[in-house]
């Protein structure tokens, strides 16, 4: 069974391509991804298909190691991953619509739980996912504003 999305977008403004390059900078994303522990492998084929990208979620978090795998890489249009952690497990992806001025950043999780999970336990984890992908482009549009503003100063 293929899990309903959970999603969230932004508009941002600038080009798609801004806003991908700073997506797929590994340096950056404690910056701004949710959850975000530490880096532990990252493939050299990263963003395209089948790198492999291992990290730690904070220690307090119950997502312990996540392995994400790219199945899917268009260039100026998003990314989809392949996912596992601790107790979930499904598909992942960002896609970047341009506009004239602007760009919508949408995430995308399909969560699938590793072990059978009551339906309100299930409801409340994917209301707070939700909330965390908001978070998670929320920081990023800081990130990317602060980005165009300063560069590689900061």
């Amino acid at each position: 069974m293929v899990a309903r999305p959970v999603k969230a977008s932004i508009v941002v403004p600038g080009r798609a391509v801004e806003a991908e390059q700073l997506w797929y900078d590994r340096h950056r994303w404690p910056s701004w991804i949710d959850g975000f522990g530490k880096l532990v492998s990252l493939d050299d084929e990263w963003p395209q298909t089948g790198a492999r990208l291992m990290w730690d979620a904070p220690p307090a978090g119950t997502r312990g190691r996540v392995v994400e795998r790219v199945t899917r890489y268009e260039p100026r249009l998003g990314q989809t991953l392949d996912w596992e952690d601790a107790l979930f497990m499904g598909v992942r992806r960002v896609t970047f619509e341009p506009g004239m001025e602007e760009t919508r950043i949408t995430l995308e999780v399909e969560p699938q739980p590793k072990l059978r999970v009551p339906p309100a336990r299930l409801w409340w984890f994917r209301r707070k996912l939700k909330e965390s992908l908001q978070r998670t482009l929320q920081r990023f549009s800081y990130e990317l504003a602060a980005e165009r503003q300063f560069g590689h100063e900061r």
